[in-house]
């Protein structure tokens, strides 16, 4: 008898089976059909509990060009395999004025690979994706390697969910349930959605199931493994944003701290336009000179990377920066001053409260400080075209929706950058954890996914990978390696069985920065969960906008670094070994 797709909470009675069983047989499109009469054939399809409608079936024939987008930002163009794509969402809700439904993208590969993956969002969410699953570090996609592929967009959208005087894009964060969307209740019922129609499509189910996401997508890795252990085999969360909330205090942080390089003595604020002039960049590059001066050696070998971010103090590193001081009456623009190493001081140590107790995590002097890519996120692009992103998208995430209730500013980055100079981080603290009608959560219960418990994921044999940039400027490296340490603590020392992260020397966020960021994660899980091969090491080159292009390295999982064996030409990873 074919099979019925239908899930209950309860068992029901036989004759509610034999008719939903025959309600699915009637819809199923027909398995000797093409496929793509079977993919028209899932149009305004729903399973029968109607928790979601496809809108959209679209066929898409071998070789159709795909426009692709890139980690350091614009596109390539993809000739993907034949596929099925649908565009679905759950029943729309109206709240505060705003319409609210969960939309997807699932593309349905001709020539499947009977795997599926979870592509991971990014940022605020509010982009339905391009579920072709982009793989950090990787030249292809997952659409590409034979995957059914779902992006999602957590259950909001940023054209029709955008209010200027209520948070803009981020008016979601005014709505329990669509934070709560956001946080993690959509990915279950996105997946579920996703699985429903892959069985119905193809008439099975997968035989293994993969997420792969990085910084907001990486926290949703992360609340998989937590929240939903039953879903996903395998899971690569880089760069996790599993402590969002308290990094946009970090965020915070950093804009006071940096500030004060431009601000005028005795001015109650300052104009966040002029922030990218606190360092320019020849600055920056003497601030990694001094980096690597103190710290690039204690890996066994001077090569322009730190791999053994723990030997690289505070104390080493401002020894080598006070040589970098700007003489008395000399020009200013070729060193430093005592206020931008007194400001990158406060930053590396991260947020406080006023008893002194840290309110996040602090920060490994990033060897990629000199990369565009680290310091758009702190202090803007260089030539002051892009605002800092702590502010535009930090100080509006924190005010909008990682405070209860949240607060509601003025549009523009000079109204967040003042939000966030004004902040009293005691009071910022307290209302991530705070719990306020409406709301039934706080923002950190709806939105963390820093929990240890992993318990059941790993009594059904899941596999979870996270994969972090050294030079992060947003999500503390320093952060994720506390967490891997006390779950550690709480596996008696066994969690590299099922858990390992491998940081990235010089990598920013999710990619970019004088790093080996060029790694198939995805090929070293799918070995793992299927063949039982645990990834002792990954390995990694240096791409064209590096200064080693071509160079090969292990990347190696935590505690363990990449080391030089002594021999051999130290440009290639067969002659590193993975060491304490």
């Amino acid at each position: 008898m074919t099979r019925c797709f239908v899930r209950y909470k309860q068992c029901p009675p036989a004759a509610a089976v034999l008719l939903a069983c025959l309600g699915a047989i009637a819809t199923a499109p027909s398995y000797g059909a093409s496929f793509e009469q079977r993919c028209l054939a899932m149009g305004d399809k729903a399973p029968p509990s109607t928790t979601f409608r496809v809108r959209q079936a679209i066929y898409h024939p071998e070789g159709e060009p795909q426009e692709i987008r890139l980690e350091q930002g614009g596109t390539r163009m993809a000739k993907l395999p034949a596929h099925c794509e649908l565009i679905a969402e759950t029943p729309a809700r109206q709240a505060d004025g705003q319409r609210y439904a969960i939309r997807f993208r699932l593309r349905l590969p001709s020539d499947w690979n009977n795997r599926f993956l979870f592509q991971g969002g990014g940022g605020s969410n509010g982009d339905i994706g391009d579920a072709t699953g982009k793989l950090y570090g990787a030249d292809d996609t997952a659409i590409e390697r034979r995957y059914a592929v779902l992006s999602q967009d957590s259950g909001h959208d940023n054209a029709s969910n955008n209010d200027p005087l209520r948070g803009g894009q981020m008016v979601f964060g005014s709505d329990p349930t669509a934070r709560s969307d956001y946080g993690h209740a959509s990915l279950k019922r996105s997946a579920d959605a996703g699985l429903w129609l892959v069985r119905h499509y193809y008439g099975q189910k997968p035989r293994y199931n993969y997420f792969v996401g990085c910084s907001k997508g990486g926290q949703e890795g992360m609340a998989f493994a937590q929240r939903y252990p039953e879903v996903f085999d395998g899971i690569i969360a880089s760069a996790p944003g599993f402590a969002l909330p308290k990094a946009a205090l970090a965020e915070a942080w950093d804009t006071r701290a940096f500030s004060r390089v431009i601000q005028t003595p005795g001015a109650a604020g300052f104009d966040v336009s002029r922030l990218h002039t606190a360092f320019n960049g020849v600055q920056l590059k003497l601030v990694r000179e001094a980096i690597l001066d103190a710290c690039d050696a204690d890996d066994g070998l001077r090569d322009g990377m730190v791999a053994d971010v723990d030997r690289c103090t505070d104390q080493k590193v401002l020894a080598q920066l006070r040589g970098k001081i700007c003489p008395a009456g000399g020009a200013t623009s070729d060193c430093l001053s005592q206020t931008q190493i007194d400001a990158l001081v406060e930053s590396m140590r991260g947020p406080l409260g006023s008893a002194g107790q840290a309110l996040y995590n602090r920060w490994f002097w990033p060897s990629g400080i000199d990369s565009p890519a680290w310091r758009v996120w702190k202090i803007g692009s260089e030539d002051g075209q892009v605002p800092p992103l702590n502010v535009v998208l930090g100080g509006q995430a924190l005010a909008s929706v990682f405070s209860t209730p949240p607060v509601m500013l003025p549009p523009g980055p000079q109204a967040l950058a003042d939000f966030q100079m004004g902040l009293d981080f005691d009071s910022a603290a307290a209302k991530v954890q705070a719990v306020v009608a409406p709301f039934r959560h706080s923002a950190w219960e709806d939105i963390s996914a820093r929990s240890t418990d992993l318990t059941s994921f790993k009594a059904r044999h899941g596999r979870l990978m996270v994969p972090h940039g050294e030079s992060d400027p947003v999500f503390s490296l320093a952060d994720t390696l506390d967490w891997y340490d006390q779950l550690n603590r709480r596996e008696h020392g066994r969690a590299g069985e099922f858990a390992r992260v491998f940081p990235v020397p010089g990598m920013c966020h999710c990619s970019g920065g004088p790093a080996t960021t060029e790694f198939d994660s995805l090929a070293a899980m799918v070995d793992w969960v299927e063949h039982g091969r645990a990834p002792d090491r990954l390995e990694a080159s240096a791409g064209p906008g590096t200064p080693w292009p071509g160079r090969t390295r292990p990347l190696c999982p935590y505690p363990q670094v990449a080391r030089y064996r002594g021999n051999g030409d130290p440009e290639k990873a067969e002659n590193f070994a993975c060491a304490p």
